[in-house]
This record gives structure tokens, C-alpha cells and sequence, in this order.
């Protein structure tokens, strides 16, 4: 009955209190160690699960004197996963969590600021690394979260489709008005679906949606105030409405858009392009496919938000830490990043090796379908995460209001207005 208490009040968010830091990372790992790998990736199924055991089998390789345990759950029970065994005294030592975590992880869970773990080490293991997607895992100055792998909202194009609807797939929509021209067009010369964005659905998460937003010069926090039924982050919102009220909006499923899209009856899919692989089996012998970068809201320049996670120690043990720490480093090498941009979808963080012809560039050149994502790096935004231990009620009732405002009846501009307002007295006080 006390565990259950205790992990209860552990998955609210109100017993993980920071620890202080460990006595200093051991400088190196003269005895054999072994420490614990929590990862999403690990609880997928195929490529995902099958690249991430490689790499560890590679680093184990490498390191002889250290065992990574593998602990496998999927994205949106891994924190859980990652709290229930603390409680239950089991410390794990590195974690693959999703960037909606990171407030939490870095003030609550007890992440490690790598710069004051590792000090001069994390700089120059992050020289050549994209430097803004190295600023999605920090909080207040300081790395919590060495980003690992991520994507930005690409847009899919069924080409056969767009050829039945007498549209030009080589030259996709770049504005959001040209989306729901062309899905209209779609809908009505072909009966397949037109539009459909990978914005609402159980696994979704908040990026696409943030794309939006952002991209039309919203926000949906500013610090401790909500900020996502205000202005520009609203219309936005309204936009996909009116996709939905015209008709260029897919009437599907939002837990099945990607097997509409898989299936060869959905003409554009905005969605993350880690699923490309996928999308590529698929559409293999049966129709073609192309990718293009996420549009416009006129001429305002894009803002895509990623997807995705970054790696998090959390051994308060020195050697252990070190341990954890040249696992990390192994993840996010320009091996490491051949293996999972190539096999698949992901981002690499290091661009250097896209031309290099000993990691990426035979990959890439095989793999055009990748420029947009890469294109889209120089506007990479960080995906806003929210603060205090109702973060993730905060995040989900923004998501279903969102979701309400497009795809219900109501007003979208009241309906994500009475939603800000429920969800305002559960952020932290205004700064």
C-alpha cells in the first residue's frame, strides 16, 4: 500500500525532487560497470528497436568493461517507466525521454546539467552538432538533455494522386491557401482524401501543432502564461478549421492517419518524417511518393518544431555517470547518426557527415526525400515544454482543445479561449 502510495504521488509530480549531484564523474572506467539505458526507441517495432540494440551492441564492443541494460517502453509511458522504478529504488542511469519532459527532468527527476558533469567534454564532443538542435535540451542556460533523435513536420505527397487530381506533385503547395486548394481539388476530382496533418492523434504530441502555431507567429506560453487561444496562435487554429469546414480536410480517424496515408488514399500528410522510412515500404510498388518542406502562412517564414528526444543521466554514481556519459557520445557520433538517419528517419545532428562519403552522403543521394527535412534546419524551433508538475495536463488540454477547435462544431476561437482559462490556474505563478 506505501509503494502504491509513493509511486502515486511520484507520477503526479509532487515526490521526484532534485537531487544534488553525485561527487565528481569518474575520469575514466578501470572495473567493469554496468548501468541501465531507458529508451522509446527500444519499444518499437522493426528498424527502430533493431538500430537502437545495434548501436549498443557497437558501444559494447568498444567498451568492453561496460553492459548496458536495454529497458524498453514506449514514448508515452517511458517517464512513467522512469519514475516508478525510482520509487521502487531502482536508479537508472541514462533515459531517451521526449522533449515534453525536459522542464520536468531538469527540475524534477534529477537530471544531470552536463555542463557541470562534464565540463569541457561537452563542448568538444558538440563541436560540428547543429547548435539549434543542440538548444532543445537546455533549461535556464545549461544542457539537461543532449538532443538525440528528432525530426522537424514534413509535408508527404502521394504523387499518383496529385496526378489523378490533375495537380503537379513536383510542384507541392508552399502556403497553407495552396493546401486547401489543392485538397479540395483532390477530394472532389479523385474522392481520395486531401489533407490531413499528424497534429491530434494518441502519439502526436504537441510538435506539429506547434509548427503551426509558431509558424504564424504564435506562441502557446509566454513563461507561466498561456498564451495558445491569443491572436495569431488562434488563427492558426481557425486555419485547419477552415481546411475541415471546405472540405480539403481528410474526415478520418485522427488514431489512423498514417495507415490512410500508408494505404495510398491520402494525397498530403504534415507529419513527422521519421515515419519516411515507413512510408517508403509502403508505398514501394504500389504509388509514389515525394516530400516537401511545411508551408507557409503566406509570406511569414516557417518556425517547424521537432519531434523526437534527447538523453538524460541520471546516476548519481561517479562511475556510473561516466558510464553513462560515453554511452551518450557513442548516440550522438557521426556513426551513430549514419545508422539512424539512414536506417530510420531521423535527423542527423551532425551535418558534416551528409557529404561525407564514410557516413551519409551514399544514403542521402540514394534518399532525396530528405532534403526538405534538412532544408528546415536552419528555422528548427524548439518545441515549447511546459513548466511545473502539471505540465502534462496543461499540454493535454491545450492538445484536445486544439483538436475540439478543428474538428468539433463550436466556435474554435471560444472553444481554445475556455480551455486556456481552466488550464491557466494549474501553471506555476506568473513570473
Amino acid at each position: 500500500m506505501l509503494r502504491r502510495t509513493l509511486l502515486t504521488l511520484a507520477l503526479a509530480g509532487t515526490l521526484l525532487a532534485p537531487l544534488p549531484a553525485a561527487a565528481d564523474m569518474a575520469v575514466e572506467i578501470t572495473e567493469p560497470v554496468t548501468i541501465t539505458f531507458y529508451s522509446y526507441n527500444l519499444a518499437s517495432a522493426g528498424l527502430g528497436k533493431e538500430t537502437t540494440l545495434g548501436l549498443v551492441n557497437d558501444f559494447m564492443a568498444e567498451n568492453p568493461l561496460v553492459t548496458v541494460e536495454p529497458v524498453a517502453a514506449p514514448s508515452n509511458e517511458i517517464l512513467s517507466r522512469v519514475q516508478a522504478d525510482i520509487v521502487a529504488g531502482q536508479q537508472p542511469d541514462v533515459a531517451q525521454l521526449v522533449f515534453r519532459d525536459l522542464i520536468y527532468a531538469a527540475h524534477d527527476l534529477g537530471a544531470q546539467p552536463l555542463e557541470d558533469l562534464t565540463g569541457d567534454e561537452l563542448t568538444r564532443h558538440s563541436e560540428g552538432m547543429v547548435e539549434n538542435g543542440l538548444e532543445l535540451g537546455r533549461v535556464d542556460g545549461k544542457t539537461y538533455g543532449l538532443a538525440y533523435t528528432f525530426s522537424t513536420p514534413v509535408l508527404f505527397i502521394n504523387d499518383d494522386i496529385f496526378r489523378a487530381a490533375g495537380l503537379d506533385p513536383k510542384a507541392p503547395p508552399k502556403t497553407w491557401a495552396e493546401v486547401k486548394e489543392a485538397g479540395r481539388t483532390i477530394q472532389e476530382k479523385t474522392g481520395k482524401y486531401g489533407f490531413f496533418p499528424g497534429a491530434f492523434g494518441p502519439i502526436d504530441g504537441t510538435f506539429v501543432y506547434q509548427s503551426l502555431v509558431m509558424s504564424n507567429g504564435g506562441r502557446v506560453r509566454q513563461g507561466n502564461t498561456l498564451t495558445f487561444a491569443d491572436g495569431d496562435a488562434a488563427d492558426a487554429v481557425a486555419m485547419l478549421r477552415d481546411l475541415r469546414d471546405s472540405g480539403a480536410y481528410a474526415d478520418i480517424d485522427v488514431a489512423s492517419h498514417m495507415d490512410t496515408f500508408a494505404a495510398g488514399d491520402l494525397g498530403m500528410f504534415l507529419f513527422t518524417s521519421a515515419v519516411a522510412s515507413r512510408f517508403e515500404k509502403a508505398a514501394a510498388g504500389n504509388f509514389e511518393m515525394s516530400v516537401a518542406m511545411m508551408p507557409s502562412f503566406g509570406a511569414k517564414p516557417t518556425a517547424p518544431t521537432n519531434s523526437g528526444s534527447a538523453l538524460f543521466i541520471l546516476s548519481r554514481d561517479p562511475v556510473k555517470q561516466r558510464a553513462a556519459w560515453e554511452l551518450m557520445k557513442f548516440l550522438t557520433s557521426r556513426h551513430a547518426y549514419t545508422e539512424i538517419t539512414s536506417k530510420i528517419g531521423y535527423l542527423p545532428l551532425r551535418l558534416d557527415i551528409v557529404d561525407d562519403p564514410a557516413y551519409l552522403k551514399p544514403w542521402v543521394d540514394a534518399h532525396p526525400m530528405i532534403q526538405p527535412n534538412l532544408e528546415q534546419l536552419k528555422n528548427l524551433t524548439a518545441n515549447v515544454a511546459f513548466p511545473g508538475p502539471n505540465y502534462r495536463q496543461v499540454e493535454n488540454m491545450m492538445k484536445d482543445a486544439a483538436a475540439e477547435a478543428v474538428l468539433g462544431s463550436e466556435d474554435p476561437y471560444a472553444v481554445l479561449k475556455a480551455a486556456q482559462e481552466r488550464a491557466q490556474p494549474l501553471m506555476p505563478a506568473a513570473d
